[in-house]
């Protein structure tokens, strides 16, 4: 039997020096993103007054294979870089699976997740451009902590709308955030008119990531020499986040082993393609022929029960218009819901492999079944992690139980892309049997695409 380590690791000289750009490699591209106005595919022109110069670029590329990292990505890289690929014995051990189940873990660092690899570049970007302020979202409060860091390194102020039911349920997001300089508000807020608008329209409610993202868009469009940046969805961010599936595709050629099975947790997409990206290469190429597993909760099925059509990317509709699957950017999740995975659509490019079956499955799960894996792994793994990540714990469970079945010994691979300690009131919910399972009705989900804009031709 060959003698697997638990961690593996690349040497710092290991460490990937690019970025790779699935889109290049995809047959079918993803639909442009149109405007909303003119019903024509976006230009440069019609992202730069929103986003920096370099990352609309990076976001309409459809041809570049590989991005190189600048130097100075890659030298804050190297602070939390590279992350272990683990092997999960103890897990294996307690399920009693011949599959030997992987995960790459990207919990070594301030933010506890895998948002760093991009809040790095983007404020590296923005920076390097002479911008000297910042807005973005944030749900769980991963992505808002991720860029808080970044933007300390590289010295550029940042104000974070975070999804005010989060900020209700995770007081020490706001602590962290605030450590490392940013300004945090709850949204909607009374500081925007679009969140006075959606406030007017939703009293108390607890708001979503179309709600932040509305609210971020518009002060960074108000308020002189900033920017607005995003942690999830576009195409740029899945870019930046190719780097776990660099690592862990060069990690298991250090074992001489493959994953079977690819399993991510998809709220907007970009841990999931992040993760899957590199590997995806290798299926269209027929190189390999990984199965792909996105995870998303039952309480925001974008995948599973969603339309796959143009919708806008935020509450406000003051986005760009993308093609992929969606709930309606007016879907407001159950204040239940614990954790990220809130988002009312999936990444065009995630969407679009999917809608192609290069990735061949979406499931949608309870969070109660979340948390029992969750707690399981914790208690094997001595990692307790994150709400979001869980979802994927849960169906690489249930793909090992299956081997387990079948007896056959596959390798499963999924991406642990947080850690939960500051998700502990989700976590006490679930211990004191407090926690429930919400699952939309149709009735329920039909408010969400009836706000689905309806443009002529345009689906």
């Amino acid at each position: 039997m060959k003698n697997i380590p638990h961690k593996i690791y690349l040497q710092e000289s290991e460490l990937p020096k690019y970025w790779y750009n699935v889109v290049s490699d995809m047959p079918d591209k993803p639909d442009p993103f149109m405007h909303p106005g003119t019903l024509k595919p976006i230009v440069l022109e019609d992202l730069i007054p929103v986003f920096c110069k370099e990352l609309s670029e990076q976001e309409l590329d459809r041809t570049t294979r590989y991005f190189e990292i600048p130097d100075e990505v890659f030298d804050y890289y190297k602070t939390f870089r590279p992350s272990p690929l683990v092997r999960a014995y103890n897990l294996e051990k307690e399920l009693q699976t011949p599959a030997k189940i992987y995960y790459k873990f990207e919990g070594n660092n301030t933010s506890g997740s895998h948002k760093l690899n991009s809040a790095a570049a983007q404020v590296y970007y923005c920076k390097k451009q002479g911008l000297t302020k910042l807005t973005t979202e944030t749900g769980a409060g991963q992505w808002g902590t991720a860029l808080a860091m970044a933007c300390a390194y590289f010295k550029l102020d940042l104000t974070v709308y975070m999804v005010k039911i989060s900020y209700e349920q995770k007081p020490f997001r706001k602590a962290v955030i605030q450590t490392y300089g940013a300004d945090i508000v709850p949204s909607p807020s009374e500081t925007t008119e679009v969140g006075k608008k959606i406030l007017a329209a939703n009293p108390g409610t607890g708001g979503s990531l179309g709600c932040a993202i509305s609210e971020a868009i518009e002060v960074a469009l108000k308020s002189e020499n900033c920017r607005y940046v995003l942690g999830s969805v576009l195409n740029h961010v899945l870019l930046h986040q190719s780097v776990i599936g660099l690592e862990t595709k060069a990690a298991f050629e250090k074992i001489d082993e493959y994953p079977d099975i690819i399993i991510g947790c998809a709220g907007g997409g970009s841990n999931a393609g992040g993760l899957m990206s590199p590997f995806v290469k290798d299926k269209i190429e027929k190189k390999q022929s990984p199965y792909f597993i996105l995870v998303e909760p039952v309480s925001c099925p974008s995948l599973t029960r969603g339309k796959f059509t143009y919708d806008f990317g935020d509450t406000g509709n003051m986005t760009p218009l993308a093609k992929m699957y969606t709930i309606g950017n007016g879907y407001i999740p159950s204040p239940n819901h614990a954790g990220g995975l809130r988002y009312h659509g999936m990444s065009p490019i995630v969407s679009k492999l999917y809608h192609d079956r290069i990735i061949d499955e979406a499931r949608a799960v309870e969070q109660t079944k979340v948390f029992e894996a969750a707690t399981l792994f914790a208690k094997c793994e001595t990692i307790l992690p994150a709400p979001e990540s869980s979802h994927a714990v849960r169906v690489a469970i249930d793909e090992a139980l299956k081997c387990k079945e079948t007896g056959e010994a596959k390798n499963i691979l999924f991406g642990l892309s947080g850690t939960g300690y500051f998700d502990m009131t989700a976590y006490t919910q679930f211990m004191d049997k407090t926690m429930t399972d919400y699952i939309p009705t149709d009735a329920d989900l039909e408010k969400g695409f009836a706000s689905i804009p309806k443009f002529p031709g345009l689906e």
